[in-house]
């Protein structure tokens, strides 16, 4: 998992504009709490990495990410809910695709990596 956040830094990092604007102070608690405050913020970070290459519905995204089909639905309906995928469709063929909330904020994932790297790395010593 650590050399998949990694790669998604590296991914995000290309994925900035040279104008990229600092995310206000709600939209960076938010990024963070999505992707590292719950259980399910490194699936939901994988399902934005695999967005941003191409749009998908959630069967593909399903096999893409070697995921159950009802989690991926889950984490989807999650990040739509909070303005982060946009849907084009209706029911099982629905396509997803990032929303243009988080293409603009898209560089502040980047310290929502390092969090959760942080976190997925802090070994918890009970004395």
């Amino acid at each position: 998992m650590v050399n998949q956040l990694l790669e998604f830094k590296e991914i995000i990092r290309s994925r900035q504009s040279l104008q990229q604007r600092q995310p206000d102070r709600q939209t960076r608690k938010l990024l963070l709490y999505l992707f590292t405050s719950t259980r399910g913020g490194f699936t939901r970070l994988r399902i934005i990495i695999h967005l941003l290459e191409q749009p998908y519905n959630t069967h593909q995204l399903a096999k893409q990410l070697d995921l159950d089909y009802k989690a991926v639905q889950h984490h989807l309906k999650v990040l739509e809910k909070n303005n982060m995928i946009s849907k084009i469709g209706n029911n099982y063929g629905a396509i997803f695709h990032l929303s243009n909330f988080l293409e603009i904020n898209i560089g502040a994932l980047d310290e929502a990596i390092d969090k959760l790297d942080q976190k997925m790395n802090h070994i918890k010593v009970y004395l």
